[in-house]
């Protein structure tokens, strides 16, 4: 699926404006504003900054482990509306809605449409399939924003339930949450301006790149061998705008955020192989085991009964296999 947004580099510069302007109040609009036209240069972002080293490691380094098994599911899914006594789906169900960690700064994975205000795409639908498993209604959900650096956090604080946002799961995060088994198969590329003639990763040695942070993509840009100069922005969408006046070189991220960046500018171009694999989990509270294994459950219905293809095929494209799941128990 292919969407745009206004004609011409001048209104596809003001669609990222007004994407990131809706990112930064976090609230609905009661009418969203038009796109196209304009042809004024949106400021620069707040929170830039550059990177001469990759990120500090942690104080403790994370064990080598599998980190894309997951926990078995316990059983078949409880009826919607018929959660066990005492879980943690129960106390959910009581709350009467699920809040969920999303994005909306990336076009086609979790965005805000700009038209109506409301928030769309992959991870988003996915996330409503989770609502409807507990309640019997996809709707019963509450979407809390949150940037790249707040997932964890969010998680720690009991601010979320869960958080479905372009998720890499990996070691050094299942020391401070918990994910389930993987629901899309990622991995980073480079996106530039069509006249750029960067070519990949390796061709970036000493040129701006633009991540976010927080992210998995950051260290890995701040990282690469070829050396080039990791620029770290708080959202996605800050990162297109850079692009577009020209602050940085590149964007490097997961295939499935450029190929949003891509469909919003047609000025821009994905470059190079994949240089890394980023397996996607939803991520809970450590804790929180049971909901862990429910939605484990719910991943293997939704990949068997066609659900995932279809949400797929609705914000990707053609669908490919669903990732398979692996466990730990």
């Amino acid at each position: 699926m292919t969407k745009r947004f206004g004609r011409g580099r001048g209104a596809v510069v003001g669609a990222a404006a007004v994407l990131a302007l809706l990112a930064g109040c976090g609230a609905v609009p009661s009418s969203a504003p038009e796109i196209g036209g304009g042809s004024a240069v949106p400021p620069r972002p707040t929170g830039v900054e550059e990177l001469t080293a990759p990120p500090s490691a942690p104080a403790v380094a994370a064990p080598s482990c599998d980190a894309t098994a997951s926990l078995r599911p316990s059983g078949p899914l409880p009826a919607a509306g018929r959660m066990p006594g005492g879980s943690t789906m129960a106390r959910i169900a009581e709350r009467g809605r699920l809040t969920v960690g999303v994005d909306q700064n990336t076009y086609l994975m979790g965005f805000r449409n700009p038209f109506s205000g409301e928030l769309e795409g992959f991870d988003v639908d996915m996330a409503r399939e989770v609502a409807r498993a507990i309640f019997g209604d996809p709707t019963r959900i509450q979407f809390k924003v949150l940037t790249s650096e707040e997932r964890i956090p969010a998680l720690e604080n009991r601010e979320v339930d869960v958080v479905v946002r372009t998720m890499t799961v990996n070691c050094e995060r299942w020391q401070k949450v918990a994910f389930s088994s993987v629901y899309y198969q990622a991995g980073q590329r480079v996106l530039v301006p069509s006249t750029s003639d960067v070519t990949g990763i390796e061709s970036l040695g000493g040129r701006k790149v633009c991540a976010t942070k927080g992210s998995s993509s950051l260290a890995n840009v701040a990282g690469a061998p070829a050396g080039p100069i990791a620029v770290s922005v708080p959202n996605w969408t800050d990162c297109l705008v850079l692009l577009q006046q020209g602050q940085v070189d590149a964007i490097s991220t997961d295939n499935t955020i450029l190929a949003g960046f891509a469909a919003q500018d047609p000025y821009t171009k994905v470059v190079g192989p994949q240089f890394t694999a980023e397996p996607y989990g939803m991520a809970f509270p450590r804790p929180d085991e049971d909901f862990v294994r429910f939605v484990n459950a719910l991943l293997e219905r939704l990949r068997s009964d066609g659900t995932w293809a279809s949400i797929h095929g609705r914000w990707l494209g053609a669908p490919p296999a669903p990732p398979v799941a692996a466990y730990r128990d």
